[in-house]
């Protein structure tokens, strides 16, 4: 029988692993094989492996977990996250949920709009030769959308034309650059091979229109045309904890987004909690993280500063928290279908194409973002990471089954997650009852 899907399972960390199971399994009506991808038994054979990437001698695995209370734009997310740090998606299950008691996040995303880069040189007069590329235009796109014609006919395809003129990096004695970019509407892609097909395939033309010689000719991963935004409105009064007022809580986080706003140092880190989320899911959904990252690092710096991606400030009695950031992201190609455990990420996320899944990466990183500069702001962050650090802690000293919880729970009371006190609380509990705990677990 199958429930009702929902991102709010209260209790859901609290589970023994086969009852998490057993009721996602339930609520998205999971065949047995399906089942058995969350496993790991059917993950990601060697055989598959070796065909993904050269010299394959094996596969890596990483915990697969769900982030859980999202709501974006009124919709419920159960959010796949490939992570091996502990605090990951338990500080966005938190923050989202939160946010939902606000009434969640609301989002949007642009289209999927790219940019092909070709570089030209040799090419005489700058101005000269940028009038003469913007006086070819159409048939430049003409060309181009000619070595994609099934993406033309679903409405994406090349759409413009620009000419960037960059002063010499080895300065005025130097040729300026002269870079075409063709802007592409990659649709349910995240496009890099066919925006390097495109690029390529116009340089010729490029280079008789101007009699120039073209170099480079590939994407760019700044993909400031394909941008994805979410905010949530925190009333204050929800924020109230560690003993601290909301309004006080509120304050610390809006102090710690004016922190980020005017120092690099602490913009940079502020961004990393942020990827943390997004990376985590683009991991478990199959996108080229990378990309994802080199994108939004690059867009922080747009300004001439490095910069926070998001934001918050106190306005009246409301926390306002707002991101913005470049997320080329894709449905189609890639991994997505040859690996088994994305295609069950994609369908345990429900989103309906690559814009939803934009606005639904965008909230994940401003949740992560939220809970970070929560605990920053108040309590200080290692507080929550010691109490998640713990169950790793206690397994390296050798806890099983039930044990790993009773002793990263005695760990963060006694204010000393080490392994050697872990060791000493273990060999204080009874042989008999860690017998019976392995044979639980």
């Amino acid at each position: 029988m199958s429930e009702t899907i929902t991102s709010r399972l209260a209790g859901f960390h609290k589970l023994p692993l086969e009852e998490r199971l057993a009721k996602i399994g339930r609520m998205f009506q999971l065949a047995p094989e399906e089942i058995d991808v969350l496993r790991g038994a059917a993950n990601l054979s060697v055989e598959t492996a070796d065909m993904m990437i050269e010299n394959a001698v094996g596969t890596f695995h990483l915990p697969f977990g769900l982030g859980l209370n999202l709501v974006v734009n009124g919709k419920e997310y159960l959010v796949p996250m490939t992570v091996e740090e502990p605090s990951v998606v338990a500080a966005v299950s938190f923050a989202s949920k939160i946010v939902r008691e606000a009434g969640g996040f609301t989002a949007e995303a642009d289209d999927s709009l790219m940019i092909g880069q070709v570089q030209v040189t040799d090419y005489g007069d700058p101005s000269e030769a940028s009038e003469k590329i913007l006086a070819h235009k159409e048939e430049i796109l003409a060309l181009a959308n000619s070595f994609h014609p099934a993406m033309v006919r679903r409405g994406g395809g090349a759409k413009d034309v620009e000419v960037r003129v960059l002063p010499a990096p080895e300065g005025p004695r130097g040729e300026p650059l002269l870079i075409v970019h063709i802007l592409i509407d990659t649709q349910e892609a995240m496009g890099a091979n066919l925006i390097n097909t495109v690029a390529e395939g116009v340089a010729p033309l490029i280079e008789q229109i101007t009699g120039g010689r073209v170099y480079l000719r590939i994407l760019s991963n700044l993909a400031d045309r394909r941008l994805a935004r979410a905010r949530c409105r925190i009333p204050v009064d929800l924020l109230a904890d560690f003993g601290l007022p909301g309004s006080e809580i509120a304050r610390g986080v809006a102090q710690a987004s004016r922190f980020a706003q005017a120092d690099p140092y602490r913009a940079a880190t502020h961004n990393k909690g942020v990827m943390n989320g997004i990376d985590a899911v683009a991991i478990a959904t199959g996108q080229d993280w990378r990309a994802i990252e080199a994108g939004a690092h690059a867009y922080a710096c747009r300004s001439g500063q490095y910069r926070p991606l998001s934001t918050w400030h106190v306005e009246g009695n409301e926390l306002v928290g707002q991101i913005e950031l470049p997320l080329a992201l894709g449905t189609v190609g890639g991994p997505i279908k040859v690996h088994p455990g994305v295609q069950l990420a994609l369908k345990l996320m429900r989103v309906n194409g690559v814009k939803e899944m934009g606005m639904v990466f965008a909230s994940v990183g401003l949740a992560q973002n939220f809970a970070a500069l929560r605990a920053l702001g108040s309590v200080g962050i290692q507080k929550g990471h010691m109490a998640l650090h713990a169950r790793c802690v206690a397994v390296t000293a050798g806890a099983r089954g039930d044990l790993v919880e009773k002793v990263a729970n005695l760990l963060v009371i006694s204010g000393h997650v080490k392994v050697e006190k872990a060791k000493e609380i273990l060999a204080s509990i009874p042989a008999e009852e860690r017998r019976a705990a392995v044979g639980r677990g």
